[in-house]
């Protein structure tokens, strides 16, 4: 395991930081296949998204975990933006500097990611061919989770005011005031509407997960680009590489994971539901991790 940076492909100004996680036994003169792993939104390679690349390198991949464009100890100002098509771009552009490596076998490299970081893998797979196996682990459409609601009970036309804060936030900005913050999960304790997001609060601002590069915000302009923003979009078209999505039964955000296995065009695509967990329990629940390693290391060995 080995920390790194790298140039950001489609945005050469930004430093990319990342870890690199070897299997028991590594050869740098053999050819490996690969997975890249991409966080939740506010999070980083040293939580959620760092444990599954740790565990997958265990059942024989090379693997990288990485922090986006604008957050954790990657580059890029202003610092916090969430723009879902930066972050996209990012997992290609982490497939661009694998592609660089000798031990890495290009036409074996697979994409899985956590929550948002789900999201934005499965949009990159329809931009990008290169991804021959994607995996989902509690998938957030981060669009419909922003328009429609944790449990997809809002009207799309509701989330209007919402881009009127971004867009407000751009007119501040440009005055040259501080970037306005907006929550991706409760910043308080009090401010969770469930168990399930008091929880998503508990793995950010406490000893369970916290970490000082993931504040558990983003900049408030970052709404007017999330708001209008389909991370499945021509799914039933172009995302056609083999697909696994895991979810936890009582997941509130578990109607994303089905919208994602409804719509993709693949004919290799399966669901597979970790009974009795929620969303965050797919995080860092030792049982819940094991589970879906368990299924997540057979699929990508097979088509990878």
């Amino acid at each position: 395991m080995g920390k790194i940076s790298f140039k950001n492909t489609n945005n050469p100004a930004i430093d990319m930081s990342a870890v690199i996680n070897f299997p028991e036994g590594f050869d740098e003169s053999k050819s490996y296949p690969v997975v890249i792993v991409s966080h939740p939104g506010g999070g980083v390679k040293e939580q959620t998204a760092g444990t599954y690349a740790r565990k997958l390198a265990e059942e024989g991949f090379v693997t990288i975990a990485y922090d986006a464009s604008y957050q954790g100890e990657s580059g890029g100002l202003p610092r916090q933006t969430e723009n879902p098509a930066v972050r996209t771009e990012d997992v290609s552009a982490v497939l661009d500097y694998m592609t660089t490596l000798p031990f890495v076998d290009r036409d074996r490299i697979g994409a899985m990611g956590i929550c948002a970081g789900a999201g934005y893998t499965a949009n990159a797979a329809i931009n990008d061919p290169r991804i021959k196996a994607v995996g989902t682990v509690s998938a957030v459409n981060i669009g419909q989770m922003f328009r429609n609601g944790w449990t997809n009970n809002v009207a799309d036309a509701d989330a209007e005011p919402l881009i009127k804060i971004g867009a407000d936030a751009r007119t501040a900005d440009a005055q040259g005031g501080e970037p306005a913050r907006f929550p991706l999960a409760p910043m308080n304790e009090a401010d969770a509407p469930n168990e399930e997001l008091r929880q998503a609060w508990e793995y950010y601002h406490t000893p369970r997960a916290a970490y000082p590069t993931s504040p558990g915000y983003m900049t408030a302009r970052s709404l007017d680009q999330i708001i209008p923003y389909d991370a499945y979009s021509k799914a039933e078209a172009f995302l056609t590489q083999p697909l696994l999505v895991i979810a936890g039964s009582e997941a509130g955000s578990k109607w994303m994971s089905d919208d994602l296995l409804a719509r993709a065009a693949s004919t290799d695509k399966s669901l597979h539901v970790v009974e009795g967990a929620n969303h965050m329990d797919m995080y860092d629940g030792k049982d819940e991790i094991a589970e879906a390693v368990g299924v997540l290391a057979p699929f990508f060995a097979k088509n990878l």
